[in-house]
């Protein structure tokens, strides 16, 4: 399908529209109603169309934003343009898919963790986190994990809910892929007591960091308890 226009795309999303998938989202900060199965399959049929996802990205609309950011190109994006983008991305789930499906392959993404780690808008901190988190998890050379369980400390009580969110899953990263600061990242989490009664349903694990990291590190080691 190229050669589709963003009207055309448009009118696809809004056939999609479901109210009762709106309700749902709208609970969550997301002001779309199309169901992401759907919405995965018209990125599927539409492919890669990075000038196409631009003018999407321009207009108003969140589901057109999400779909824009499974046709696009991630490498094909500036370092502004990300920065940018971040800062225009004000749901969570525009803003999760484009940490996760476009900044984590753009080869800025060093560079804009570092960025956007201390920055003073809660939403672009919690981005320069989630990347953080990713590094924890798969390239922790030259992270000072210590020095990050220092800033969790202070500041995971009080930050705001999505970087607070994105806070509590780095120190749980920290205390499942490293064993020598897991004793402390337990500690931490015990102390500060962040999302210990968050409602958790059955057959999922806890976002409370010292349930979170038990649990992980159990399913990692296979031998007898």
């Amino acid at each position: 399908m190229t050669g589709t226009t963003t009207a055309e795309v448009l009118a696809e999303l809004a056939e999609l529209e479901d109210a009762r998938v709106r309700q749902v989202n709208e609970k969550h900060g997301d002001d779309h109603g199309v169901n992401l199965g759907k919405l995965r399959a018209l990125a599927k049929r539409l492919k890669t169309q990075h000038e196409l996802a631009l003018e999407l990205w321009e207009t108003d609309d969140t589901a057109a934003k999400l779909l824009a950011l499974l046709i696009c190109r991630p490498k094909a994006f500036g370092r502004e343009d990300l920065d940018r983008m971040v800062r225009e991305a004000r749901t969570p789930k525009v803003h999760d898919w484009l940490v996760n499906y476009v900044v984590k392959k753009n080869p800025h993404a060093e560079e804009l963790r570092l960025a956007w780690f201390a920055d003073p808008d809660p939403v672009v901190a919690s981005a320069g986190w989630a990347l953080t988190t990713e590094r924890v998890a798969k390239k922790p050379e030259g992270l000072d994990l210590a020095g990050l369980l220092d800033v969790i400390e202070a500041e995971l009580k009080t930050a705001p809910d999505r970087l607070q969110w994105a806070m509590n899953h780095c120190l749980a990263q920290i205390g499942i892929e490293h064993e020598e600061h897991r004793s402390r990242a337990i500690g931490i989490g015990e102390r500060l007591e962040v999302l210990k009664d968050y409602p958790t349903p059955p057959n999922c694990t806890s976002p409370f960091a010292p349930v979170w990291i038990a649990e992980m590190v159990r399913r990692q080691d296979p031998g007898p308890h």
